[in-house]
């Protein structure tokens, strides 16, 4: 019997140097000895075979753009946005709701979809790093040193979406661990451990852009590891707590991090990686819109992007598909699924039918009465489309006259009129990463560390006209919601401000929230059940 090992499903595109013969179907196999044949077969088998998961086409997979994963855990969790239940639609069992609610449990099947999509792709990169050692007289001595980089590189950025829902987790770092009998490790020491690889690889890998088309589109970069650096130490004080429900937590300020050669606390580290990509040459795009247009490859500002073209890759993105109103969707030539909306706590934020209305709030939501090509939109029952931001007064809308009509919806993107699949393959570049959100870490590292943010927090508000506002750590987290709006923060935002677990717009606080310990998502019972050495996170069954 030939050896053989599986691939998955998703055709990359030819600037990315991925395998021309990679399947649609991910039962496909290909013969191990044709895939580490050549230098290049080995690094689209190793390397290469690693972007394939970072979109998905199915629930759970991708890091954006599918439903019930990564992204729906940090931002339908928060009070930046929610899928209230309309009638017969969105009540799933109630997981809409429960994300919302924070009435999550250990045993929700897309919970243990997520833990389960984001440690096989860990394991993958072990597996990567195996064979890149044991076919090494393929590559040169640089080759190798490349390609070990940058999969290390790819697995602390997993590891790091992995400990940042999860807290406490196995670290698994070679073939031959089993994540059925690994204990799990304090969230201190995979803190470490992160930080650590990405610090020992930044030097080793390219300075090339990742949203630019060109060999490295969408891999990980010199630049995207900055910005994660940047992000672990801004979180400092969140992922080096081994106790999120006590009272006791880890100061940014007393903490000592190793910066090529020297010692920082926490904020200085987080500003030396975003002063580094200010030197990169980022820069804030003169129309921020232009940051999320359908064809947005060109953009100064973006760091990190899912890369799309719906005629060679199978990944989707369904956030825009999921939030538009049915007759919407049909006037723009594509399906739509009528759910996802701004809440109230969003729509007071930017200023909704005040004087001082935020001018980003018309690039970032449909509201009022929607036009599509100059024209209004019919209903089937009479009328035309109007949405009414102020009408999400409830996770249930089945009673409310605004049943299907209630909520701002998402615009952030461009809609491509021509994408494939309902509106679901599409054009437009998913963003991960954007130097926005550097601009607004180093403002929020410098007050925390007594100094000025003002001229980072103006860059950000003056790009859309609007006026300067001081640089508390207040209206820093304001303009976050706002800046990133739709972008998957906001529950990273709330936890390190220490608000994720209060009451917010429609959601009480949970009996024993207080203690924090919604922060972090209970360990799937699946999990607990496979490997009896690990514990459930506290305040979980």
């Amino acid at each position: 019997m030939k050896n053989t090992f599986n691939i998955i499903a998703i055709s990359m595109l030819a600037l990315l140097g991925l395998a021309s013969c990679l399947s649609e179907d991910p039962r496909d196999q290909i013969d191990r000895e044709k895939a580490f044949s050549s230098a290049s077969s080995l690094f689209n088998n190793t390397v290469g075979l690693l972007y394939n998961y970072v979109g998905g086409t199915q629930n759970s997979q991708g890091l954006q753009g599918t439903y019930r994963g990564v992204y729906d855990y940090n931002s339908l969790t928060t009070d930046e946005c929610i899928i209230p239940i309309r009638g017969g639609d969105w009540y799933d069992g109630g997981f809409w709701q429960d994300l919302y609610l924070h009435t999550w449990t250990s045993s929700d099947q897309a919970l243990n979809d997520t833990w389960n999509y984001l440690y096989h792709v860990i394991v993958r990169c072990n597996q990567a790093l195996v064979d890149l050692k044991d076919h090494r007289s393929l590559l040169s001595d640089q080759e190798f040193t490349a390609y070990s980089a940058e999969v290390r590189a790819f697995r602390a950025m997993f590891y790091w979406y992995t400990m940042d829902m999860w807290g406490n987790i196995p670290l698994v770092i070679s073939v031959k661990q089993s994540l059925t009998n690994v204990a799990q490790s304090k969230r201190s020491d995979t803190y470490r451990f992160i930080m650590k690889e990405l610090q020992d690889v930044e030097p080793l890998l390219p300075d090339a852009k990742s949203n630019l088309p060109s060999d490295c589109y969408g891999r990980v970069t010199r630049p995207v590891v900055d910005f994660l650096l940047a992000k672990l130490a801004l979180n400092y004080a969140v992922y080096a707590d081994d106790d999120w429900t006590d009272d006791v937590h880890p100061s940014g300020n007393d903490a000592v991090i190793d910066v090529e050669g020297k010692k920082m606390n926490a904020w200085e580290a987080c500003i030396h990686y975003c002063d580094k990509l200010t030197a990169d040459g980022y820069r804030l795009m003169a129309d921020r819109t232009a940051n999320f247009s359908v064809h947005n490859e060109t953009s100064t500002e973006n760091i990190f992007v899912i890369p799309m073209d719906k005629t060679l890759y199978a990944w989707q993105f369904q956030n825009l598909f999921r939030s538009r109103h049915y007759a919407h969707g049909d006037a723009v030539g594509t399906a739509s699924e009528n759910g996802t909306c701004a809440t109230l706590a969003t729509v007071h934020e930017y200023g909704y039918h005040t004087d001082s209305l935020d001018s980003r709030w018309d690039q970032d939501f449909y509201y009022d009465t929607v036009r599509v090509d100059g024209k209004t939109i019919p209903l089937d029952g009479g009328g035309v489309l109007v949405y009414y931001p102020l009408e999400v007064t409830s996770t249930n809308l089945t009673y409310s006259p605004y049943i299907r009509t209630a909520g701002a919806r998402m615009k952030k993107y461009e809609i491509d009129r021509h994408a494939f699949n309902d509106g679901k393959n599409c054009d437009n570049d998913i963003v991960l990463f954007r130097y926005a959100d550097v601009l607004l870490m180093r403002a929020e590292a410098l007050v925390r560390d007594g100094k000025s943010g003002q001229a980072d927090l103006d860059a950000i508000r003056h790009r859309v006209g609007m006026p300067s506002r001081p640089a508390t750590l207040v209206n820093i987290l304001r303009e976050r919601r706002m800046e990133l709006m739709w972008e998957g923060w906001r529950r990273n935002d709330l936890i390190r401000y220490g608000l994720f677990n209060k009451a917010y717009d429609i959601r009480p606080q949970l009996e024993n929230e207080a203690s924090g310990y919604t922060t972090v998502f209970p360990i799937p019972a699946k999990v607990l059940d496979l490997n009896s050495s690990m514990l459930q996170n506290k305040g979980y069954k």
